[in-house]
């Protein structure tokens, strides 16, 4: 099975993008998305698909920063995982996958024969391990650094601003009018049994999909409202 891991940090994240990297990259990858803020045991999807998991399984990830919170967790996951025969891949990090490391283990017997002692394999599959520690390191690093960067510069854009004397954030009682919102505002006029629909609340929000049952309670008091 080929599968495809995508994670937000808040529900309010859009994951689409992850999404759409995944299946641009593996079209038939089934796709597990899931949103946690707390640690790594408290994302039941990330369980249960690793429960799900069989040798020579495949899990595609946008990042190696998806798989887990911090380079610890992630180090530690790749290896367990690998261990496991498990493919990973990291569209961001290709360098990290899985298949970069079992190459490099294949290359080394085919040049010392099939009679290479299994003592030679373990050593060689431990320097490569110590490589891909530093490389998970390093991808982690630059994630959290992009993070880093992307709130200065949204603080020094709000400090400007203010500055200048402009409006900064919307004013009070103002709503967003999204591609988002506005699709979902349709599928409620059309299927909920409050507007003439035949579909009850929850059978109309997994028909929506990725929204909170907050969200759609709101679009629903905004629609009844207009």
């Amino acid at each position: 099975m080929i599968y495809g891991y995508a994670r937000i940090s808040r529900p309010t994240q859009n994951i689409e993008r992850q999404i759409r990297n995944i299946t641009e990259y593996e079209p038939k990858a089934k796709i597990i998305t899931e949103a946690y803020t707390g640690t790594t045991q408290e994302r039941s999807e990330w369980c249960r698909l690793l429960r799900r998991l069989k040798p020579d399984d495949t899990i595609i990830f946008d990042s190696v920063s998806r798989m887990s919170r911090n380079a610890e967790e992630g180090i530690e996951e790749y290896e367990r995982l690998y261990n496991e025969g498990i493919n990973l891949v990291f569209l961001k990090e290709h360098q990290i996958d899985t298949q970069t490391y079992r190459s490099a283990i294949h290359q080394q017997i085919e040049m010392k024969g099939n009679e290479i002692a299994d003592e030679f394999i373990k050593a060689i599959n431990n320097v490569l391990m110590i490589l891909a520690r530093k490389q998970i390191y390093l991808s982690f690093e630059q994630a959290q650094k992009e993070v880093d960067d992307l709130h200065k510069r949204t603080s020094e854009g709000i400090k400007t601003a203010k500055l200048r004397g402009k409006q900064v954030g919307r004013p009070v009682g103002a709503s967003i009018v999204s591609q988002k919102s506005v699709t979902a505002k349709q599928i409620i006029l059309q299927h909920s049994k409050d507007f003439g629909g035949t579909l009850n609340d929850t059978e109309v929000i997994k028909l929506i999909g990725n929204i909170s049952r907050n969200t759609y309670y709101k679009y629903k008091k905004e629609l009844k409202e207009e």
